[in-house]
């Protein structure tokens, strides 16, 4: 994030030198906490270092504040609400940066052992979101299904694992920062291959730096992370929408929920950008997906058909993903969307915005 056109040449001559790629992310107004946390390195100038301390973005490694000229109080004071670790001069500290950019890529993580974060939420209630997040889960294998709706009753029982052991959300003790995902991972209950962290029947509402931190540590594990998201933009919701792959929209495709849905994308959308509809059958007067996905302006992921006898299942052992039904179809399609799943990104407008 640096607007100064002097700066913006003497980054770009460096990293060029360095042979790493620079994404400039804006002025630092919007920027989302998915771009701040996942890049390799980052650098400000002064302005944006200024934004991101008063946006309250989490601390961070490898944070770099440039300047054209020796650095002032105020210059010191940016750095140090936005954590920096260095402060240099260009061009007269160039070597240094040199330094940091080299010693940031070959620190970071290659993109093979990232797992992928998906957000889903209901277009309008009762539009099977949970259901969807489920098979979701257990359609990636190894995976990590987070609860984040404080009203639903908890997602272990969707899944029939209500008494398996392991930790909720009420009995996490955690405040942010950074987690050991093995840690996390033993700590939870597994059911039918998944870890699960599932909300309680308290209505127990998780806040943002722990959804964070969770959602983070599944990612560095390289475990798919599957959030669950109420229809309630929360700090919690935000956090989890903002650090998404894709979020995927689901609703029912009938008239109203069309309407509802065309209400809530433009809202989802204005956070992240990677978003995909999912529709679910019946359509009771004849709304076709395609139709719907066209008047909302969201691009179709999948259509789901009515599954036989799937309410009783829920209410008899919890959801069972059959690899022949049509919900596994669907779960399988939208995971092929994400870049490290599959080659299905023609399925959306490319899965992923620049």
């Amino acid at each position: 994030m640096v607007t100064d056109p002097q700066l913006r040449d003497e980054l770009d001559r460096v990293a060029a030198a360095v042979g790493v790629r620079v994404v400039y992310a804006g002025t630092g107004n919007s920027v989302g906490r998915r771009i701040w946390s996942g890049a390799a390195c980052v650098v400000l100038d002064q302005a944006a270092a200024d934004r991101c301390g008063q946006l309250g973005l989490p601390r961070r490694a490898r944070v770099t504040v440039l300047t054209a000229t020796e650095p002032v109080t105020n210059t010191w004071i940016a750095a140090i609400c936005v954590g920096a670790q260095n402060v240099l001069t260009m061009p007269d500290q160039e070597r240094e940066l040199i330094r940091e950019l080299a010693e940031a890529t070959e620190a970071a993580p290659g993109d093979g052992n990232r797992g992928e974060v998906l957000a889903v939420i209901g277009g309008r209630g009762g539009a099977g979101a949970s259901m969807f997040a489920s098979a979701l889960a257990l359609a990636a294998g190894d995976a990590l299904l987070v609860d984040l709706d404080p009203w639903g009753g908890g997602i272990d029982l969707l899944l029939g694992g209500e008494s398996t052991p392991g930790l909720r959300w009420p009995d996490l003790a955690v405040q942010g920062g950074r987690l050991n995902w093995p840690a996390v991972r033993d700590a939870l209950p597994r059911h039918r291959g998944i870890s699960v962290l599932s909300g309680s029947r308290s209505g127990y509402e998780p806040e943002a730096a722990p959804v964070e931190a969770v959602i983070d540590a599944g990612r560095r594990g390289g475990v798919t992370v599957v959030g669950d998201l109420p229809r309630c933009l929360t700090d919690a919701t935000q956090a989890a929408l903002d650090a998404a792959d894709l979020v995927v929209l689901v609703s029912s495709c009938d008239v109203r929920a069309c309407a509802a849905t065309a209400t809530l994308a433009p809202a989802l959308a204005a956070i992240n950008p990677n978003l995909g509809l999912v529709v679910r059958g019946p359509a009771p007067g004849g709304l076709r997906a395609a139709e719907f996905a066209d008047t909302i302006g969201v691009p179709l992921l999948a259509s789901v058909r009515v599954q036989p006898r799937v309410a009783e299942q829920l209410e008899h052992g919890g959801l069972r993903l059959r690899r022949r039904s049509a919900l596994a179809a669907a779960a399988r399609r939208v995971l092929g969307v994400l870049p490290h799943q599959g080659s299905g990104r023609d399925a959306a407008a490319g899965g992923r915005a620049a």
